[in-house]
């Protein structure tokens, strides 16, 4: 490498750490589940996103293995070459059919799957409008797109409207998450609908944390007719417990995104075995509501308990339960503090969140016990935030 790179690469290394922003991975064993554990330790798992504790699942394993058995481990190519198999469209239309869209397509992740949709649909003339706290994948697409971008206030469908109504020429996507992934709030869904198609416009929405937890039958948040888009992104790696996503749309499009979409034309389809598993994850489910309640119950119990504590939580009423701190060191500290009590909570911190935002992002899950709940309760009184 030059001088010129390597300068670069430790001046950027230097800054994360000046900032307590750098980030480091740790290698876990025993997979995930409510008890991890690391090196000799084991710790309460209040991070992960596996929401209904379906990566356990006997169902879900054993759907996993027998599809390794009869179709192997690697779909062996695109899908526009040989990796589109009949687990594919089964699944497919699977889902096209429980989440009432004419069609969906499977992609290899949410990341995948949004910067798909967006750099395939939008040309120059175009304008997309973002929720300004949405997924760094959303965000992202939109900033590489050749439309022009245009944020609006978190949530805010009078934001929305309003700059729907200046100088927004070309067609017009809206984008928005349905839970966000780091406040846990949901978006105002029928508002933003009515607004977007008001507007001639189209509505895209994430649903990443709110399929297989919200709605009839785990349908996420944009299950009710009122606040359907014409875009769902649905990911499969949290709720439903394995990996992967979809794009649920319109049949004209999915034609167009199989023609244009380039991370779905050139990326090596979903492994069969993977496909096998999550379509075993999608019965239980829609079975799930026992262990959506038992999630519901766990966030309830936390809630009451920290609001007795004295904490000061975000209005969130999903899994996702963030504690903002503020100071990225601070947090830092928190969080290894924590740890120290035998409780895993990873601290968030920019760019993953606005400056001045960092927090504890608190995850529960269906899988936690009651007394997991008040373990992490009694453990961030110790810890004296």
């Amino acid at each position: 490498m030059t001088d010129g790179w390597m300068a670069r690469i430790d001046g950027a290394l230097a800054q994360r750490r000046r900032e307590q922003t750098y980030r480091e991975r740790r290698a876990l064993s025993g997979g995930n589940d409510r008890l991890i554990r690391d090196g000799n330790r084991q710790y309460l798992n209040f991070s992960s996103n596996d929401y209904l504790g379906l990566a356990r699942h006997p169902a879900v394993i054993a759907a996993w293995q027998q599809g390794a058995i009869t179709a192997g481990v690697g779909a062996g190519g695109s899908g526009h070459v040989t990796g589109y198999s009949l687990l594919h469209q089964r699944l497919e239309q699977r889902l096209a059919d429980w989440l009432c869209f004419p069609r969906a397509l499977l992609f290899t992740s949410g990341f995948a799957a949004n910067q798909a949709v967006v750099g395939a649909l939008t040309a120059s003339g175009d304008h997309i409008l973002v929720d300004r706290l949405s997924h760094a994948s959303l965000l992202e697409a939109a900033m590489h797109s050749p439309a022009t971008l245009r944020r609006f206030a978190h949530n805010d469908a009078d934001a929305l409207k309003h700059l729907l109504r200046r100088d927004c020429a070309g067609n017009r996507l809206v984008i928005t998450e349905g839970v966000f992934s780091m406040d846990g709030d949901r978006a105002p869904l029928p508002a933003l609908a009515e607004i977007t198609r008001a507007a001639g416009g189209w509505l895209m929405v994430d649903d990443a944390h709110g399929i297989g937890v919200v709605g009839e039958e785990g349908r996420g948040c944009a299950w009710a007719p009122a606040g359907r888009p014409d875009l769902l992104v649905v990911t499969f790696g949290k709720a439903v417990g394995v990996s992967g996503a979809a794009v649920l749309c319109a049949a004209p499009v999915a034609e167009y995104l199989l023609q244009f979409a380039r991370h779905l034309i050139y990326s090596t389809a979903p492994p069969p075995a993977q496909i096998a598993a999550i379509d075993a994850a999608l019965t239980v489910v829609r079975r799930g509501d026992a262990l959506r309640q038992r999630l519901w119950d766990n966030i309830a119990r936390f809630r009451r308990g920290a609001a007795a504590l004295g904490f000061a939580l975000t209005p969130s009423d999903t899994a996702i339960q963030p504690l903002v701190i503020g100071d990225n060191l601070r947090t830092l500290q928190l969080a290894q503090r924590l740890r120290e009590r035998g409780v895993w909570l990873t601290a968030i911190r920019p760019p993953t969140v606005p400056p001045g935002g960092a927090r504890l992002r608190i995850t529960l899950t269906a899988a936690h016990l009651a007394d997991d709940i008040d373990t992490l309760l009694e453990a961030l009184a110790d810890a004296q935030l």
